[in-house]
C-alpha cells in the first residue's frame, strides 16, 4: 500500500512538474499549432488566418529569417527592421579607420547610397509539410547506427533538392521536429541582395556594452535597417547595381503609441534552440563538462584579443565581430551556469525520470519495451564525458570560425576537394550544389577580419592542448610537429614557419585553391594545406563516431518522447530549432530577488544617468542636448512623461529570436526583441514566468531617434509613420 502511494505521488510530481512546463513551452508554439489555438482567450484581436495563411496573405508574410536572425518588413519596398547587432557584421565590414561607421553610424539618404551587405541572406516562409514518413522510410534494422544517420541526412538533402528544382528562388529545409521520429519540409522565397540602409552610432546599437548585455535596466538602441533587392524581373539574384527593392506581400504596420504595463504582446520569429525534453544526462554535460571547457576558451580569447584591440583602431575594427561573439556567447553560458546550478535542474529532472522509469516498470507492455532506455541514454553521455576534451578540442582547431582563420580556411579547401567528387546528395551539407557558394562567402569574410598575431596565438593554444591527449585520443597531426623534448618550442618554431611561407590570408589565392583537385593540394607544400591534410584522417573517424552517437541517441530520443506522451497522456511541442514559431505574452516587470523589483520600461533619462562619457556609456553630445530640451514629440510616455527606450515582457524567446518584431493584439510594431534577462539565459533548458524576461527596443525611441536625432525622416515617411 506504502509502495502504491509512493509511486502515485512521485507520478504527482512529475505530472505537475512537466505539464507546468509544457505550458510554458507555448512560447514555442510551431505554425502546426496556430490554429488549434483560442487566439481570443490569449489575448489576440486576430484570428489564426491573420496570423498565418497558408493560401492568403498573412502577418507571416512580412516576418523574415535574416542569416540567423530575425528581421521584419515594415514597408512595401523591402525596408526590413532588424538588431544593430545582427546587421553589425554589415557595418563593420564597411568601416574603415578613414570611413568609421562603427562608431559614427551609417545613414543611407537615397537608394544609389545603400551598401551590399555580403553574405545575408532573406527567407520568408511560404509553406510547410510533414515529412517524417518519407525520411524514416529509408531506415532499416540491419543499419548501422551511422548508417541510420547518413541514410535520414541523405534522404532530407534529395527532399531538398526536389523541392528547389521545381521552385527557381525558393529553399527548401527539412528540419528535425522532434529527433529521430519527425521531420518537417519549410520551403521559403530566397533573396541574396541585402543592403544596409541604417544604423545608429555603436554608442546607441551597443550602449552598455557587455557590461549590460543579457542585464536589466537596459538602453541599448539595438536596431538598425537594411533592404532586400531582387532583379527587375522580380526573380531571386545576387547582388547587381541593376537590382530593385524587393515588393513583399505583407508590410508591418508600426504601432507608434507603442504599448503599456500589462499591454499584450506576441512575436513571431526564428527561435534557436532549445533543451526541455533533453534528458538529466544532457544537462549534467552541459554543466559539468562543455559549457565550462567553452567559457575557458573563450575568456582567455577575449583577454588575448582585447588586449591587441588596444593598439590600433584598424585592429578593433577587425577583431570586433570575433569578440562581439566571444563575449556574447561566454556572458550567456555563465548565465546558464548560474541557472542550471542554482534551479538543480539536472537534479529535478533527474527525479522527473525516476518517476517515468517507475510508470515504465509498473507495465509489463512498456517494461519489456523500454525498461532499459534511460541506461542507455546515460551511457551515451557517460561516452561523451570521457571524449570531451579531446572533441571540443579538435573542433574548434578546425573550425576557423572562432579559432585559427589560416588552418580553417586550410582544411575547408581540402574537405571540398574531397566532398566535391562525391554525388551531390550524399556530400556533406556545406559543400552540396545549393549551399557552396556560400560556404565560399563566408570564408572569404573571414578571411576579411585576419589578423596574424591573434591567429597565431589562438591556433597555439589550441595545438598546446591537443599535446596533451594520450592513448587513443593521441592526435597524429599534432604530435608529428613535435620533433623537441620540449612541445611549446616545437609548435612555437612550426608556427613561425607556417605564418611566414603560407599564402593563404590572400583571398584571391584561396579562391583558385577550390578550383583545385585532391591530388593537385597534395602536391602543394603550403604548411597550413599540409597541416589540414594531416588532420584529415582523424576528423573523419570523429566524423564517423559522431554520426554513431547521434543514431544512437535519435532512436533513443524518439522511444523517450513515444513513452513521455503515454505517461503525460497529451501532445507536447518540439523544442525549437530555428523555424517559426509563436510567442506571447503581457509587458510585465519582475522581481529576482528579495524587495528588488524590475519596472518593465527604462527612459532616455536613464541613458543620460548612466552616461561617464567613457566606452561603452558614452553618450553622444546631441542626445544629451535632446534629453535637456525634452524634445520629446509624439514619442513620450503617457505616464513616465519621457520616451520609453527599452521594455520587458513574459514571452519566451532564445537566439535567433533576436529581430523579431514585438506586436500589439492588432498585430502591429511595437517594439524590437533583442536580448533577455541574465536570469532568463536559462531559457534554453526551462522557462519560468517568475523569472524569464525578454528585452526589447521600444518603437518609440527608435521613431524618436530618426526623427530627432538623425534626421531621417525619410524612414518614418517609408514606413508610413505620420
Amino acid at each position: 500500500m506504502k509502495r502504491t502511494i509512493c509511486f502515485n505521488l512521485m507520478v504527482l510530481i512529475f505530472l505537475t512538474f512537466f505539464v507546468s512546463s509544457l505550458l510554458s513551452e507555448e512560447g514555442m508554439l510551431p505554425l502546426s499549432e496556430i490554429h488549434k489555438l483560442d487566439l481570443k482567450s490569449k489575448g489576440f484581436l486576430l484570428d489564426a488566418k491573420e496570423l498565418y495563411n497558408p493560401d492568403g496573405v498573412s502577418l507571416i508574410d512580412g516576418i523574415i529569417n535574416l542569416s540567423g536572425c530575425t528581421a521584419s518588413f515594415v514597408s512595401k519596398e523591402g525596408l526590413m527592421l532588424t538588431n544593430y547587432h545582427c546587421a553589425f557584421r554589415a557595418i563593420q565590414s564597411v568601416t574603415t579607420k578613414e570611413q568609421d561607421y562603427m562608431q559614427n553610424g551609417f545613414s543611407a539618404l537615397d537608394r544609389t547610397e545603400e551598401v551590399q551587405a555580403k553574405g545575408y541572406t532573406v527567407r520568408i516562409n511560404e509553406s510547410y509539410k510533414d515529412v517524417s514518413k518519407e525520411v524514416l522510410s529509408v531506415v532499416n534494422k540491419k543499419m548501422t547506427y551511422a548508417q541510420r544517420t547518413r541514410a535520414i541526412e541523405k534522404k532530407m538533402k534529395e527532399i531538398e533538392v526536389r523541392i528547389e528544382k521545381k521552385n527557381p528562388g525558393k529553399r527548401a529545409e527539412v528540419a528535425e521536429m522532434f529527433a529521430g521520429k519527425t521531420y518537417v519540409l519549410f520551403v521559403s522565397r530566397y533573396l541574396k541582395d541585402v543592403r544596409l540602409v541604417y544604423a545608429p552610432p555603436r554608442s546607441i546599437g551597443e550602449y552598455g556594452g557587455e557590461i549590460d548585455n543579457w542585464m536589466w535596466p537596459r538602453h541599448t538602441g539595438d536596431f538598425a535597417f537594411m533592404r532586400a533587392y531582387v532583379a527587375p524581373d522580380g526573380s531571386t539574384a545576387d547582388y547587381s547595381p541593376d537590382n530593385v527593392p524587393f515588393h513583399p506581400k505583407r508590410f508591418l504596420k508600426v504601432a507608434p503609441q507603442g504599448v503599456k504595463t500589462e499591454d499584450f504582446v506576441f512575436i513571431l520569429g526564428y527561435p534557436g534552440h532549445t533543451h526541455r525534453h533533453k534528458t538529466s544526462y544532457f544537462l549534467s554535460f552541459e554543466e559539468e563538462v562543455r559549457m565550462p571547457y567553452v567559457v575557458g576558451l573563450y575568456s582567455w580569447m577575449i583577454d588575448l584579443k582585447e588586449k591587441m584591440s588596444e593598439q590600433d583602431r584598424s585592429i578593433t575594427i577587425k577583431l570586433a565581430p570575433s569578440l562581439k561573439g566571444l563575449w556574447n556567447t561566454m556572458k550567456r553560458y555563465n548565465g546558464q551556469l548560474k541557472g542550471l546550478k542554482g534551479l538543480k535542474l539536472a537534479k529535478k529532472r533527474e527525479e522527473q525520470e525516476k518517476a517515468l522509469q517507475k510508470f515504465i516498470d509498473s507495465d509489463p507492455k512498456l517494461k519489456k519495451k523500454y525498461s532499459s532506455l534511460l541506461e542507455k541514454i546515460k551511457k551515451v553521455y557517460d561516452e561523451k564525458r570521457k571524449n570531451a576534451a579531446y572533441e571540443l578540442t579538435l573542433t574548434y582547431l578546425l573550425s576557423g570560425r572562432r579559432s585559427s582563420t589560416l588552418l580553417g580556411t586550410a582544411f575547408t579547401v581540402v574537405e571540398a576537394s574531397i566532398e566535391r567528387k562525391k554525388k551531390d546528395t550524399e556530400r556533406e551539407s556545406d559543400y552540396m550544389d545549393r549551399n557552396f557558394d556560400r560556404t565560399k562567402k563566408w570564408m572569404m569574410l573571414g578571411l576579411g577580419n585576419y589578423y596574424e598575431p591573434a591567429d597565431k596565438a589562438v591556433l597555439k593554444e589550441l595545438l598546446m592542448r591537443a599535446v596533451s591527449f594520450k592513448g587513443e585520443h593521441q592526435i597524429p597531426a599534432v604530435t608529428n610537429l613535435i620533433k623537441d623534448k620540449n612541445p611549446e618550442k616545437a609548435i612555437d618554431a612550426f608556427l613561425e614557419k607556417a605564418y611566414k611561407e603560407t599564402t593563404l590570408s590572400d583571398s584571391k589565392v584561396v579562391t583558385g585553391l577550390f578550383n583545385k583537385t585532391t591530388q593537385q593540394l597534395e602536391a602543394m607544400d603550403d604548411p597550413f594545406i599540409v597541416l589540414a591534410r594531416s588532420f584529415y584522417p582523424t576528423y573523419l573517424k570523429q566524423k564517423e563516431y559522431q554520426k554513431q552517437q547521434k543514431g544512437i541517441l535519435d532512436e533513443l530520443s524518439a522511444q523517450l518522447i513515444d513513452v513521455k506522451k503515454q505517461f503525460i497522456g497529451k501532445e507536447f511541442i518540439p523544442d525549437a530549432n530555428s523555424t517559426l514559431r509563436l510567442t506571447f505574452g503581457r509587458i510585465r516587470g519582475y522581481s529576482p530577488r528579495d524587495a528588488v523589483y524590475m519596472h518593465p520600461f527604462t527612459t532616455l533619462a536613464g541613458v543620460i544617468e548612466k552616461n561617464s562619457g567613457i566606452h561603452p556609456f558614452n553618450v553622444p553630445q546631441k542626445l544629451m542636448n535632446l534629453s535637456r530640451t525634452k524634445d520629446f514629440g509624439p514619442f513620450k510616455h503617457p505616464e513616465l512623461k519621457d520616451v520609453p527606450v527599452c521594455m520587458l515582457y513574459n514571452m519566451d524567446t532564445t537566439g535567433g529570436n533576436s529581430g523579431s518584431p514585438v506586436l500589439n493584439a492588432k498585430g502591429e510594431l511595437v517594439g524590437l526583441n533583442f536580448d533577455r534577462v541574465f536570469e532568463a539565459t536559462i531559457n534554453d533548458y526551462a522557462w519560468d514566468e517568475a523569472y524569464s524576461r525578454s528585452i526589447g527596443v521600444d518603437i518609440r525611441y527608435i521613431l524618436w531617434f530618426l526623427q530627432k536625432f538623425s534626421g531621417a525622416d525619410y524612414l518614418l515617411k517609408e514606413m508610413e509613420v505620420k
